[in-house]
């Protein structure tokens, strides 16, 4: 069966890095668009980044050169590597994959992010 494994989530201090991995399972990952979308509470799941099979990458506009998403095809890994992290990023991190759009996407577990001092 397909499975997204998200890891490197965790606490984090304001203006300090993470980098989220999502390994995936399961798929022909180089033919999948991945993305990266995360939850606040409170709030709708929202898109972060994501990146086509072909490398081109699109990110939310508020987090253009603060996020940046790749993708290991070697190692069916996609990566989000996040630098001078807010508060106001703190929020669930999921993984996605999504082969068209005529096809429902699959998704990670999330894994949760906390930035605080």
């Amino acid at each position: 069966q397909v499975q997204l494994v998200e890891s490197g989530g965790g606490l984090v201090q304001p203006g300090g890095s993470l980098r989220l991995s999502c390994t995936a399972s399961g798929i022909i990952f180089s033919l999948y668009t991945m993305g990266w979308y995360r939850q606040a509470p409170g709030k709708p799941r929202e898109l972060v980044a994501d990146i086509t099979n072909g490398g081109n990458t699109n990110y939310k506009d508020s987090l253009k050169g603060r996020f940046t998403i790749s993708r290991d095809n070697a190692k069916n890994t996609v990566y989000l590597q996040m630098t001078t992290l807010k508060p106001e990023d703190t929020a669930v991190y999921y993984c996605n994959a999504q082969v068209s759009s005529r096809w429902a996407p699959y998704w990670g577990q999330g894994t949760q992010v906390t930035v605080s001092s």
